[in-house]
């Protein structure tokens, strides 16, 4: 006995499959590629591994609000123009943004293409040509960790990348994010990292030059004395001075942009506007000075919500007959031995022809950012490859 093709929609309508069939046709035929806007990861972005042999590649993106509930999103890594099987991902769905996941083996650069099908139909479909996973680095402080030494510094490698805040990119001179338009010792470190331990480096500079750790203590921390630039600091009434906290909120910026564990380590390169001031009220006394570090240090981890690493170099080097000041550097030095920091290089030791205008300036010299930079990544490596075996990646939560 048959059946008309009438009865049978009255039966679906009855039944109201008949309203859920036609809701899915029309949202398939309405959702376009257009609607889609992948968000994360970027183009030459470098995510911080979890281990010394893999991490996980955060994805985020923007859907249309029609997209069907039975959407399948896909991605695949392609090394050296082969491809790996497609994986389905399991997705945590807001009202407009799909996020993710991609476990994958450490190094880079890998192309990850994405897309997203309907009833095994492709809807949208995109790929970032460049994606890294390895080591990432805050790099705050004056002008020797931002863009000012003497000459602009390029990647060799093309294995260190930058970012600005809103865009990754390769990391030559000047680093996005950071003061100056000269050169810094980031290239040389990177190049030297990625050379020793075999994955994309990846910057977050946010140096300011000619800044006290006092600019940099956040909003409302008050001092009694000033720094030698008053810009970043208010006077207050009763004679005693206050931060305005913009360098801090660049600094929790740069940290807050990667999410909890997305950093290695904040680099920290600052000490010479502290030091021998000119104007001797201005000179912050070596306990005074520590006190500040450390008060930088926990309140940036305390903002976060895990204990990020951070690295102290020794820096008070003026010019020649004015290389270094005890005070500072015995300061710079007990974080290290209290446990509060991990040890830096010696960059006062950096003098002669490393340091710019034929070894009469503050800052370094071609030759200098390099030695600079690799005298970073030996402190820095050493203790990486320790921190790996110990099975310790992991960010420490709040």
């Amino acid at each position: 006995m048959g059946f008309s093709i009438q009865w049978v929609i009255i039966v679906l309508m009855r039944t109201n499959i008949f309203f859920l069939l036609a809701a899915c046709f029309f949202s398939i035929a309405t959702v376009t590629a257009s609607d889609f806007e992948l968000l994360s990861p970027l183009d030459y972005q470098v995510v911080q591994r979890a281990t010394a042999l893999a991490g996980s590649i955060p994805i985020s993106i923007r859907h249309p609000a029609d997209l069907p509930p039975q959407f399948l999103l896909q991605a695949r890594i392609v090394v050296d123009s082969n491809p790996e099987p497609w994986q389905v991902l399991t997705v945590a769905r807001t009202d407009d943004v799909l996020r993710t996941k991609l476990d994958w083996k450490s190094g880079g650069w890998f192309q990850l293409e994405l897309r997203v099908t309907v009833d095994e139909k492709i809807v949208w479909e995109d790929s970032v040509a460049h994606v890294g996973i390895g080591e990432v680095f805050v790099v705050a402080g004056q002008s020797n960790s931002a863009n000012h030494g003497e000459e602009l510094q390029k990647t060799k490698t093309n294995m260190v990348s930058a970012f600005d805040g809103h865009h990754w990119q390769i990391a030559n001179d000047p680093q996005p994010g950071a003061s100056g338009q000269g050169g810094s010792f980031m290239p040389p470190f990177g190049d030297a990292m990625a050379n020793q331990m075999n994955v994309p480096i990846g910057v977050l500079a946010c140096g300011i030059g000619a800044t006290s750790v006092r600019e940099w203590l956040p909003e409302g921390d008050t001092f009694p004395n000033p720094p030698t630039i008053e810009d970043r600091v208010i006077r207050l009434p009763n004679g005693n001075w206050q931060s305005k906290g913009e360098a801090f909120a660049n600094l929790i910026a740069s940290l807050q942009s990667q999410g909890p564990g997305g950093v290695r380590a904040v680099l920290w390169h600052q000490g010479e506007s502290d030091a021998n001031q000119r104007d001797p009220s201005r000179t912050l006394e070596g306990s005074r000075y520590r006190a500040c570090l450390i008060r930088l240090i926990e309140a940036s981890r305390k903002e976060i919500a895990w204990d990020v690493p951070w690295f102290v170099a020794q820096v008070s080097y003026h010019v020649p007959g004015d290389e270094a000041s005890p005070d500072i550097r015995q300061a710079q030095a007990s974080l290290w031995r209290d446990g509060i920091a991990l040890e830096g290089p010696d960059s006062d030791a950096l003098k002669g022809d490393l340091r710019e205008n034929h070894g009469q300036g503050i800052h370094f010299s071609t030759r200098g950012l390099q030695t600079h930079g690799q005298k970073w990544a030996e402190k820095v490596a050493h203790w990486i490859q320790q921190d790996l075996a110990t099975n310790k990646s992991e960010p420490q939560l709040r």
